[in-house]
């Protein structure tokens, strides 16, 4: 069982930056893939990112690339967002979500967070 808190949500400007953190219980995080998605309203849930368990391996939405950074520390069971450059499109509820599987389809992530509110004004 793992349990999902994101936090770092908020008002920013066009051209800003956030920073979104998870922070994950239980002793399983340092095996599991961790993804963000974010759902806008109307709109679907879609995928943002995604990072292999050992975070050698990473890849993002083509509208995200060269803007977003995902990075996780094993030790303090947290997976970080880095979001520069942010856009008005990206405004959304951010989740992240963990998965036992490599390459996890949206299916198959097994844990959710409660979402944290990231606004971008233009």
């Amino acid at each position: 069982q793992v349990q999902l808190v994101e936090s770092g949500g908020g008002l920013v400007q066009a051209g800003g930056s956030l920073s979104l953190s998870c922070a994950a219980s239980g002793s399983t995080f340092s095996s599991c893939t961790m993804g963000w998605f974010r759902q806008a309203p109307g709109k679907e849930r879609e995928f943002v990112a995604e990072i292999s368990w050992s975070g050698g391996s990473t890849s993002y939405a083509d509208s995200v690339k060269g803007r977003f950074t995902i990075s996780r520390d094993n030790g303090k069971n947290t997976v970080y967002l880095q979001m520069n450059s942010l856009k008005p499109e990206d405004t959304a509820v951010y989740y992240c979500a963990a998965s036992y599987r490599r390459n996890p389809l949206f299916s198959e992530y097994d844990y959710w967070g409660q979402g944290t509110q990231v606004t971008v004004s233009s």
